[in-house]
């Protein structure tokens, strides 16, 4: 796991300018996070190539940028992420004549593109973003991996073009403008992550699952996977039996790594069955897998329960360990750090916009940098709520029901006061949030393909399953990816892997839901390896603090802002509305706490980036 830049220019001397030498060195340099381990750059005359690395596999031999010569030139990649499947692919390869000097998958990645070209896509199992230029015509060819787990960007100049891991490393070069439209200001209270949209003007992102191409003739763009429908022919053991196959093999892969790795686990059926296999797998050779979890002072003693949460996660943590005896440690953390001004700068340094998951994002990074200290490698269960059908939102009426993305049914419930009040009334009737949500739905469900005889009920299910996986979880891999490299931390999801993904999501609903609960067939697969404490377990999502303390934190420094009434954040909240929401006395609900926290980033945000808006 890397931090990736670059930039390509066909109208001027990359190599000879020290100017254009030492924007590319500020370019990498924001990567630091991603790559803590070393850095390296690559100069051609068009083109020219960061990168900082994290180094996991092979540790001495994979450094970045990696070349390869050619009769017709040189190739030059840099990559970030793994991919699973390099030993079989490098076999391959040998066996068609090619020869490695090193045991990285950086260098598979780079003889696999020698042999097959862009078709090599299609050939990686893994989380990867990686660009290659080819000198032998002058063009670069940018590869995102299926799922997005890995973030890529690019923003396209009147000669070429920059890209960057992260928005960050494209915004130190002075050709990129710091300009955030209506359109971006749209995607941050919308929670809906348009498909390519980076927030920052004229910046997008690589798709998932898409090649982007830059040459003198231009930008190319292909698609080299989607999520497709297709029959399921096999019957509810035969199911089961290939999701726990399919997990076995995917788990055994993503464990390989030569640092020291362990596990994210919450207590939920999904982390937990991927603890137990992994567990099980590293206990045959002798090895304890290393479990963390994060939890709050005071939550278990004081937990209330919710509409969204039954239960407190530390009893079910502690039952998973005890049972795969695993190595574990509870991350405690306290209102305070929560809510420290640092831990939000740091956020909002990694995530580069005001994203809006307050405590939730604050204990990710806090839990991350507890990890980092004792490990390099850690396997999580995210997406498989996306995968398996976990949330409320599949089993809710009105959500099946609702002509919009459903998790947005939720969100009106809980949220709702919070994220459109805080927003200045004029901005708001500009931002027009339902038309746009709107817009992006009927387009996203357009897509979708319906199984020949398929009934009603199976093709509304089938809808909101596509809606999560092609939607909703890269909200949550964002999230996960900034957080955790933010620290240098390198987090793995083995429930991304496309094979099982395409495999769940063409199993019918009746089969997704056969006992007649949530995530049935993950937890058919498990239900051996886990205590019944975890294997019966309801859906709770990832926590959030209960500590009235917490909200008072944000409370004072809300007001700091207030006292700043020509402070810009307040061309985008509603000041009215952050008066009542600090006053004394005032009601510390979800909706409040929200908005609170979005007023807050956003506050932060333009403090550090000072973007220009563009809000008519």
């Amino acid at each position: 796991m890397c931090g990736i830049t670059g930039w390509v220019s066909f109208g001027r001397d990359l190599e000879a300018g020290q100017a254009s030498r030492a924007t590319v060195d500020a370019m990498t340099a924001t990567m630091a996070c991603r790559g803590p381990d070393d850095r390296g750059t690559w100069f051609a005359r068009h083109a020219a190539l960061g990168h900082r690395r994290l180094a996991v596999i092979d540790l001495p031999g994979g450094r970045q940028p990696m070349t390869l010569d050619t009769p017709d030139g040189p190739l030059a990649l840099v990559y970030s992420g793994e991919a699973y499947n390099f030993t079989e692919l490098r076999a391959e390869l040998a066996g068609r004549g090619h020869r490695f000097a090193t045991d990285s998958d950086t260098e598979v990645v780079l003889h696999a593109y020698l042999e097959w070209g862009e078709a090599l896509a299609e050939r990686l199992n893994g989380m990867y973003a990686f660009a290659i230029w080819d000198s032998r015509s002058d063009k670069l060819v940018m590869v995102r991996d299926r799922m997005g787990i890995k973030p890529f960007y690019y923003y396209q100049t009147p000669d070429g073009v920059l890209f960057g891991s992260e928005p960050k490393a494209i915004l130190a070069n002075p050709l990129a403008e710091h300009v955030v439209s209506l359109d971006g200001i749209r995607e941050l209270f919308a929670f809906i992550k348009t498909p390519g949209h980076a927030v920052w003007e004229g910046m997008r992102e690589v798709e998932p699952g898409t090649i982007v191409t830059v040459s003198r003739a231009g930008l190319r763009t292909t698609r080299y996977w989607a999520l497709q429908t297709r029959p399921h022919a096999d019957g509810k053991d035969a199911t089961v039996a290939r999701v726990r196959e399919l997990l076995e093999d995917i788990i055994a892969r993503q464990l390989v790594a030569d640092v020291p790795r362990c596990t994210l686990l919450s207590g939920g059926l999904d982390s937990s069955a991927m603890t137990a296999i992994a567990a099980r797998q590293l206990g045959q050779a002798g090895e304890r897998v290393r479990s963390f979890a994060v939890d709050f002072v005071g939550q278990a003693e004081n937990f209330v329960p919710d509409e969204m949460r039954a239960t407190p996660d530390t009893p079910y943590v502690h039952d998973v360990a005890a049972k795969s005896g695993t190595d574990h440690r509870d991350i405690v953390l306290n209102s305070d750090e929560l809510a420290d001004p640092a831990a939000r700068s740091a956020v909002i340094r990694a995530r580069d916009i005001p994203a809006g998951m307050g405590d939730m994002d604050a204990s990710l990074y806090l839990l991350f940098r507890s990890i980092r200290e004792e490990s390099t490698v850690a396997l999580s269960g995210e997406s498989a709520d996306e995968v398996f059908g976990g949330y409320q939102q599949f089993f809710d009426p009105e959500a099946r029901a609702a002509s919009t993305f459903p998790w947005l049914v939720q969100v009106r419930r809980h949220i709702a006061g919070g994220r459109d009040g805080v927003v200045e009334p004029g901005l708001a009737a500009a931002l027009d949030l339902p038309g746009y949500i709107q817009d992006a739905y009927d387009t996203s469900v357009a897509g979708i393909e319906r199984l020949d005889g398929e009934s009603d009920f199976e093709w509304t299910m089938r809808k909101i399953c596509y809606l999560h996986l092609t939607r909703f979880v890269r909200i949550l891999l964002d999230r996960k990816d900034r957080m955790s490299m933010a620290v240098g931390l390198e987090v793995r999801v083995p429930f991304c892997d496309h094979r099982l993904v395409e495999y769940v999501y063409n199993a019918p609903w009746s089969l997704k839901s056969y006992d007649g609960r949530e995530k049935s067939l993950l937890r058919g697969a498990s239900r051996d390896v886990l205590p019944d404490s975890v294997a019966d377990r309801v859906k709770s999502p990832y926590p959030s603090t209960q500590d009235p303390a917490y909200v008072a934190r944000l409370r004072d420094s809300a007001r700091e802002y207030l006292s700043s009434p020509g402070h810009p954040v307040f061309d985008i909240v509603n000041r009215d509305w952050l008066a009542r929401a600090t006053a004394p006395g005032a009601e510390a609900t979800m909706a409040s706490r929200y908005g609170l926290e979005r007023a807050l980033d956003l506050a932060l945000w333009l403090d550090m980036y000072k973007p220009v808006l563009k809000l008519s």
